[in-house]
């Protein structure tokens, strides 16, 4: 399965917890060089995630499944802004994987709905998808057989592929992390 962290969004770049808007242009415009020999690819229910697909020639198949986790009052709130506002509360959720203190969902709640995605899809013809780092980390994380507190740690630029390939019956195996166009 190979995993594409959507095109870079003005809220990305401003630091701002996820939101539904559109990729940069520029962004599009590198995200045609990643064309995976796939013709379809599940896609993040985003306008970036299938805005990205589309200037990879990608048929989009939009999986909810492959959404951030959702951030409740915090959504489009500055990093910073809630760092000064809610310390505890920020602190909590970036230590506690089952802790949603903005009132949406936990990062461990995020990790079991893309874990049971990725079981369910490993025999499917798509093997592309199309979505932001919080979900490509839960990916990791269910592939390394580790919380999604550890692979939190891991840099996913955007436009940047990490593949995981099946191992036997059960199994994922990392391939790639991180890797940039």
């Amino acid at each position: 399965m190979l995993f594409v962290r959507h095109a870079t969004t003005p809220g990305m770049r401003a630091a701002f917890f996820p939101v539904d808007e559109d990729a940069d242009a520029a962004g599009l415009t590198r995200a045609a060089a990643l064309r995976p020999a796939a013709g379809a690819a599940w896609v993040a229910p985003t306008r970036a995630a299938r805005q990205t697909a589309a200037a990879m020639g990608l048929t989009a198949r939009e999986t909810p499944a492959l959404a951030e986790a959702d951030c409740g009052r915090w959504r489009g709130l500055p990093y910073e802004r809630v760092a000064l506002e809610e310390p505890e509360a920020l602190a909590s959720w970036l230590a506690d994987p089952h802790a949603a203190p903005h009132g949406g969902e936990s990062l461990a709640a995020l990790a079991a709905r893309v874990a049971g995605w990725l079981d369910a899809t490993r025999d499917e013809p798509e093997r592309v998808a199309v979505c932001d780092a919080g979900a490509i980390r839960a990916a990791l994380a269910h592939a390394l057989g580790v919380g999604p507190l550890t692979t939190a740690r891991f840099d996913l630029a955007p436009l940047s592929t990490t593949e995981l390939s099946t191992t036997g019956l059960t199994g994922w195996r990392v391939a790639h992390v991180n890797r940039k166009v």
